[in-house]
């Protein structure tokens, strides 16, 4: 099976920094396909009766892998092996967490009748925000925070009152089957500003025996 801290680790010595999400998703794809050369691999795969994609798929005739990625910045101009990268701040963090939780409730649903099968969620950020546990108290998206060391399970809601602005196209609560404890792990350090990127991956497993 694969083991994606061992392909991200292995990435982050060619590639500490990319320009996008698909730039990321792209690099991992294909440090997958080096590292295990008995899978095939696809990219945004369509999933079944959804108007939605799967980042990676990754099979063969024993096994299959779902992995989806979030790559979110904030402001970086740098270079590396004389390529420069110009990041820009995506902030919208709620809705970043909110998208994140929601590939692996959806990583879930794809797995449910998957036996032989494994997933991946995959988040990449030099947002501290992300991985720092909030000072503000009961803040509306507090459900939906993934810093170091909470632990996620059930129904995740906004705050009752939240208001429709806030929420936008993301009303819906996000049920999650089974229980994760989140643990960010260091990628690359450019020592600039803004120049520390970690990463927080959920391994979500066939009926959710995580």
């Amino acid at each position: 099976m694969i083991k994606i801290k061992d392909a991200l680790n292995e990435l982050s010595k060619e590639r500490p920094v990319f320009h996008s999400e698909a730039d990321f998703q792209h690099a991992l794809a294909w440090t997958i396909h080096e590292k295990y050369s008995g899978l095939n691999i696809r990219l945004e795969k369509p999933l079944n009766n959804e108007k939605k994609h799967l980042d990676i798929f990754a099979f063969n005739d024993n096994k299959t892998v779902a992995i989806e990625v979030k790559y979110k910045t904030k402001n970086l101009h740098t270079a590396v092996k004389n390529e420069e990268f110009n990041l820009k701040n995506h902030n919208a963090q709620d809705y970043g967490r909110y998208d994140f939780l929601k590939d692996i409730s959806r990583l879930e649903k794809v797995l449910e009748k998957k036996s032989d099968g494994a997933g991946f969620a995959a988040f990449l950020t030099n947002d501290h925000l992300y991985w720092e546990k909030p000072k503000k108290k009961d803040p509306v998206d507090e459900d939906f925070r993934i810093h170091e060391g909470k632990t996620i399970k059930g129904k995740l809601s906004w705050k009752e009152g939240t208001s429709k602005e806030t929420m936008k196209t993301r009303e819906e609560p996000i049920m999650l089957e089974g229980e994760y404890t989140l643990i960010w792990e260091d990628y690359s350090n450019l020592e600039e500003q803004n120049g520390k990127f970690r990463y927080l991956v959920i391994e979500v497993k066939h009926g959710n025996g995580v």
